[in-house]
C-alpha cells in the first residue's frame, strides 16, 4: 500500500528529513557554499549569510552572488567602507563627518542615487 510520499521513509514510514541548510553562490570564484558551519558550529543563526558573506569579501576580496553592499566613501580623504546593511552604514557616515567635518557620501544596496551625509556647522 503506497504512503502517499514521493521521496524514500524509513523504517517507520516517516520521509527522510528535508535538507533545508541555505546556499550561496559565488561566479567568481565558480563555487557554492552550504552555510551549515555558520549555522551549527558557530551558531550566529540569522546572521548566517551576512557571517559568510563578511568572511567571504575577507579572504576573497569580494562579496558573493546576491550581496550588494552599503558603500560609504568620504568626499575628501580615502577613508571609506562596506556594510551589508543600512544602519551601520550610516553610523559609519555620521560619525566620519562629526570627527573629520568631511562629506561622505552613502550608497545603498538598492541602486537609488547615493545621499551626503554634511558636518554639522
Amino acid at each position: 500500500m503506497p504512503d502517499g510520499f514521493d521521496g524514500d521513509t524509513d523504517e517507520v514510514g516517516c520521509p527522510d528529513e528535508i535538507d533545508d541548510t541555505p546556499t550561496v553562490s559565488c561566479t567568481q570564484c565558480s563555487r557554492e557554499w552550504d552555510l551549515e558551519y555558520e549555522l551549527d558550529d558557530l551558531r550566529v543563526g540569522n546572521q548566517a549569510l551576512e557571517r559568510f558573506a563578511l568572511d567571504h569579501k575577507r579572504h576573497t576580496g569580494h562579496f558573493p552572488d546576491e550581496v550588494t553592499p552599503w558603500v560609504v566613501a568620504c568626499r575628501q580623504c580615502p577613508d571609506g567602507d562596506e556594510f551589508l546593511s543600512e544602519r551601520p552604514a550610516r553610523r559609519w557616515a555620521e560619525t566620519h563627518a562629526r570627527h573629520t567635518r568631511h562629506s561622505v557620501t552613502v550608497r545603498g544596496d538598492d541602486g537609488d542615487d547615493p545621499t551626503v551625509v554634511e558636518p554639522d556647522d
